[in-house]
């Protein structure tokens, strides 16, 4: 069975709960069953191995339908998330790199049998069945939905803090954990570039980014003092290459996997200039 879900996150507090799921957004559909519910402890009640790339994304609950109109199904689901972020984050994980990415909610995709968005707090993702093409019916629900959803449409701030030159924008993404494989950076922002990475942690505060930081330094090791932000080194690293990590404020940020010869300093400047 093929499925429509509307997944929406929302951050406590920041937004008002998303009105409850429907089979009504488009004329014809029908509710079969009664109104799923589910919490992040009961989730792979529902979604068995796949809970777990939700709960990464600190999944909060879901509520869902399943609707039918003749032979065609949608499974339409509303999960809430705990922030922005966070959904733009989880559709990035979803989505085809097949496909573009179109300017719905926060961003988007509509295929034949699947769509996605997320706006606001919200992650939205629907499929259908049987194997055909529903796109102009799963572009209805999305266009209903994404005026129901509340939220505002722009895009996490941070990502426009990484430098453009070279910048490969279709794989920008949200690390749920361990960024760079680095236990101490829990979450953050990663981009592509034509040669190297980089990233942007947010910690709590200033003094915990510091605290970050001293165990990030003394994870890598031969590390050597560097002028950017409030504190930063270079290191030659065997699985990152040539690389600059700094502190600015409350953000741990820098370049790495960059080929031998070419000098961090320069890009870590920059970017550490558009951290705000």
């Amino acid at each position: 069975m093929r499925r429509i879900a509307i997944l929406l996150t929302i951050a406590a507090g920041a937004c008002a709960a998303p009105p409850p799921p429907d089979c009504t957004a488009v004329p014809g559909w029908t509710q079969k069953d009664p109104v799923r519910n589910f919490v992040a402890d009961t989730l792979f009640e529902y979604m068995n191995g796949n809970a777990e790339g939700y709960l990464a994304y600190s999944f909060q609950s879901m509520q869902g339908v399943t609707c039918t109109k003749g032979g065609d199904q949608i499974v339409f689901d509303i999960s809430v998330m705990q922030s922005p972020e966070l959904a733009w984050g989880i559709f990035v994980s979803n989505r085809n790199p097949n496909f573009p990415v179109e300017k719905i909610g926060m961003a988007g995709q509509v295929m034949d049998r699947r769509a996605i968005f997320a706006k606001g707090s919200y992650f939205v993702e629907m499929a259908a069945n049987p194997a055909k093409d529903h796109s102009p019916v799963l572009r209805q629900f999305v266009a209903v939905w994404e005026k129901k959803i509340e939220g505002g449409n722009a895009l996490p701030a941070m990502l426009s803090w990484f430098p453009e030159e070279g910048l490969k924008k279709d794989a920008l993404r949200l690390v749920p954990e361990s960024v760079l494989g680095f236990r101490a950076l829990k979450r953050g922002f990663l981009a592509q570039y034509a040669e190297g990475k980089a990233i942007i942690v947010p910690e709590e505060s200033a003094q915990s980014a510091a605290a970050t930081f001293v165990k990030l330094k003394e994870r890598i090791g031969n590390t050597q003092p560097a002028q950017v932000g409030d504190e930063a080194f270079q290191a030659n690293d065997k699985y990152l290459g040539r690389l600059c990590m700094f502190r600015k404020g409350k953000y741990l940020a820098g370049f790495s996997n960059l080929p031998a010869g070419t000098d961090p300093l320069p890009l870590a400047q920059k970017l550490a200039a558009k951290i705000q």
